[in-house]
């Protein structure tokens, strides 16, 4: 990439956040090792747990205020059994706690640019939200289809973001001079349960995977890790060991930054100061 080419780019750092339900807490540790660093981006793309937490971190909460409002719940709080229509689960306590924890109320207020990623069912495409209500645009991008119903916003029906862009590297990478990916849903071989729940989380995740592989590609900096794969994708209980391993994956990504250069100077500095003694061995 010249000097030519990043000059001309309305932002300096990106950073794309993948969906993967709960593992989505690594992304918390990412958070983390960035803070560390000072490190901020300047917009900020996410799908499904991406754009939760990515909307999040956009609205001013820290790494750790994250944590703290998820810490202790459990998956009923978000959401509960209907009789199955479009989805499994509604999302309106979920829907409930957003407009509780969001400060800002619309994407366009968030203090950093932010683009929500999600799947508009009824035409079969991909759609970006850069505006409108945060709480819709959120709830939509999180939507796994079967599990979850589809939302309405302005007479279309939207699901998970995943279906078409698990992994949004591409929707900023031509505004941005360098992109940060994170990845959080590696596929690993596990045992799943032969239930309609477990069958349609498995099956997604293949399709989740297979979108990713393009975007993975187009990142200057990749962090993930499989150990998080390991996880299942409504699991609240393993909170603090995710964030663990999204901060492990980041500070181990970050030497590898720093010993190979792959971002500019300012940034290398950066990463060189706020990240372990180590890095300056």
């Amino acid at each position: 990439m010249t000097d030519t080419e990043t000059s001309s780019k309305p932002y300096k750092l990106g950073l794309a956040l993948s969906g993967g339900g709960a593992r989505g807490f690594a992304h918390l540790g990412v958070f983390k090792a960035l803070e560390e660093c000072g490190l901020k981006p300047d917009i900020i793309a996410g799908t499904s747990v991406g754009a939760l937490m990515g909307s999040l971190f956009a609205d001013g909460y820290s790494a750790e205020e994250i944590k703290l409002l998820f810490a202790g719940r459990e998956f009923s709080e978000f959401t509960q059994l209907q009789l199955p229509k479009s989805g499994l689960f509604d999302t309106e306590r979920f829907q409930v706690f957003l407009k509780r924890h969001f400060r800002a109320k619309r994407i366009e207020e968030l203090p950093l640019p932010m683009v929500i990623v999600a799947t508009d069912l009824d035409n079969g495409r991909s759609h970006e939200f850069r505006e409108g209500d945060l709480v819709e645009a959120v709830t939509a991008s999180c939507s796994i289809p079967i599990i979850f119903s589809p939302v309405l916003i302005d007479g279309i029906h939207y699901v998970d973001g995943g279906l078409f862009r698990n992994f949004p590297v591409s929707v900023i990478r031509e505004e941005c001079e360098r992109v940060i990916g994170v990845n959080v849903s590696p596929l690993l071989p596990q045992k799943y349960k032969q239930t309609l729940f477990h069958i349609a989380e498995r099956s997604y995740h293949y399709i989740f995977q297979a979108n990713t592989l393009e975007d993975r590609e187009l990142c200057d900096v990749l962090i993930e890790s499989k150990q998080v794969g390991l996880y299942k994708t409504f699991d609240l209980e393993s909170i603090n060991e995710l964030v663990s391993l999204g901060y492990k994956a980041a500070t181990q990504t970050f030497t590898e930054v720093v010993r190979e250069n792959k971002l500019d100077d300012s940034m290398v500095k950066a990463i060189r100061a706020g990240i372990h003694p180590a890095l300056n061995a």
